[in-house]
């Protein structure tokens, strides 16, 4: 009786009031407002005509609306789609060889038993601190490894964190109990069966989490481009859109349709087409997080204090 007193007791103390739970969601509310409202006005933006911007400036509710920003990035449709086909394929090959090296790294330092142990968490954490500086990646990643002009200059660079493994250690570290890998090593199992069998199917949140943070790193990365790419073909579409949003003389460079650079320049709605760009960028990954949302919000909480 005594214990179901107890029981009864913390459950209302652990009950949130009414007026509370009010507050809290007006605090919600808001906050999610705040994360939409920009991109609802960048998007009213987008189609908002030149005139009306010149005139009025930037307005919620626009005095003339105007689809020419998008008819504009129209024509430049097989430049933006051959982009897009990089960037897809940027995103996803980098997502999954950094997944697969991260949470493996991540996995090999959380074990306390591994000799090098100590000598790769400095490896590891030396980078998070400093590293050799723009020139010096530039040389071994153009000169060594020969990558310029290459795929693998938008992909290796990018594909192993530091601070991404820390996570992965800390996550594998507190969440795998050390119990059931003593039990497959008694049974005869090998790291790799560990690893692959027992680890990565209790391991989904972290590996969520990872891919999430490589997908948003490989998907909005312009810079590897201008560092490493000077063939217009493997530019990702985040660096032919910061071309094009920055330098339309690039676009006269380019054409697709037989225009000189003044006729470009008449024609170009320049403040509807930057945010028409912004919201290009941003609506594939804007549709993908949802789907990565619920093993993300795991992934940071889990292990994090236990009762």
């Amino acid at each position: 009786m005594k214990k179901k007193d107890s029981s009864q007791e913390r459950s209302k103390l652990n009950r949130i009031k009414k007026p509370t739970n009010f507050l809290f969601n007006i605090i919600f509310i808001l906050v999610s407002l705040i994360c939409v409202i920009p991109f609802v006005f960048v998007f009213i933006i987008s189609i908002t005509s030149e005139a009306s911007i010149a005139n009025n400036g930037y307005q919620f509710f626009p005095s003339e609306l105007s689809s020419s920003a998008y008819k504009f990035l129209w024509n430049e449709k097989k430049a933006i789609i051959d982009a897009l086909g990089i960037s897809v394929l940027v995103t996803v090959v980098g997502t999954a060889l950094g997944v697969i090296l991260t949470t493996a790294l991540g996995y090999v330092l959380s074990r306390p038993q591994y000799k090098l142990k100590g000598f790769l968490t400095w490896i590891v954490f030396i980078p998070m601190i400093f590293n050799g500086g723009m020139v010096a990646s530039y040389v071994v990643n153009s000169n060594i490894l020969g990558l310029k002009n290459t795929v693998w200059a938008l992909i290796l660079p990018l594909l192993v964190s530091s601070f991404n493994v820390v996570i992965c250690k800390t996550f594998f570290k507190t969440t795998v109990p050390d119990s059931i890998i003593e039990s497959a090593k008694i049974d005869g199992a090998s790291q790799l069966n560990i690893f692959t069998r027992i680890v990565v199917p209790i391991s989904k949140p972290v590996f969520a989490t990872i891919g999430l943070f490589l997908t948003f790193a490989y998907w909005n990365d312009w810079f590897q481009s201008s560092l490493y790419i000077t063939n217009a073909k493997l530019y990702s579409l985040q660096a032919l859109l910061n071309n094009m949003q920055k330098n339309i003389e690039y676009l006269a460079n380019n054409p697709t349709a037989g225009l000189s650079l003044q006729q470009y320049k008449s024609m170009m709605p320049t403040e509807s087409v930057r945010m028409a760009i912004a919201v290009v960028i941003v609506l594939p990954i804007a549709c993908a997080y949802p789907f990565f949302q619920k093993y993300f919000v795991t992934g940071l909480t889990i292990g994090a204090v236990k009762g």
